[in-house]
């Protein structure tokens, strides 16, 4: 694991977050095929970048992009 590695999967971490809204984290390292612990740090990163969410419902904990990081996202991807 290098930073370069973690940071690349952060991009990918926030693209399918534009993608699908809101994800368990427990379910990302298996929807991006990567190793749990990769993914964790992924978010991590982003999350001190202040660009995702984090919601508890139950048990569960998902995590989401925050709505001015949705915007981008729409924008960048060519949604109006």
């Amino acid at each position: 694991m290098d930073v370069k590695t973690i940071g690349d999967l952060a991009g990918k971490v926030w693209k399918t977050l534009g993608q699908k809204d809101k994800v368990a984290l427990t379910t990302l390292p298996k929807l991006l095929e990567e190793d749990g612990a990769l993914v964790n740090q992924a978010v991590g990163w982003l999350a001190r970048e202040d660009k995702i969410d984090f919601e508890k419902q139950g048990r569960a904990v998902y995590v989401k992009l925050k709505p001015h990081e949705t915007e981008h996202y729409k924008r960048s991807n060519g949604h109006k």
